[in-house]
């Protein structure tokens, strides 16, 4: 084995290192609150328009049954047919997906 021959694999597994330690970094974060705002928003915009939205940027536990995970919770408002609703929901913080709505 010559030198250059080492030195090619040493660099292909030193990048293949940095991705795979990049991968289990990004698996342990939590999806931005904003992106899950935005993604909520764009859902109800579908039915029609929305006259305000927030999320609490901080998680918190949430248990539904057997199922615990942490969430961020939020609300959005919106006028349809001359009619003011109101809606809170709770979106799983490492995904985003929405596991609770309520009409207020």
């Amino acid at each position: 084995m010559n030198v250059r021959d080492f030195a090619i694999g040493a660099v292909a597994g030193a990048v293949a290192g940095a991705a795979v330690v990049e991968a289990v970094n990004r698996a342990d974060r939590n999806v931005s609150p904003d992106k899950v705002l935005e993604d909520v928003k764009n859902a109800f915009k579908k039915e029609g328009p929305i006259d305000g939205a927030w999320i609490v940027m901080k998680t918190e536990p949430f248990r539904q049954k057997a199922v615990e995970l942490d969430v961020y919770r939020g609300g959005l408002s919106r006028e349809i047919d001359g009619s003011y609703e109101q809606y809170e929901f709770a979106a799983d913080a490492r995904t985003g997906t929405v596991v609770e709505i309520n009409k207020i």
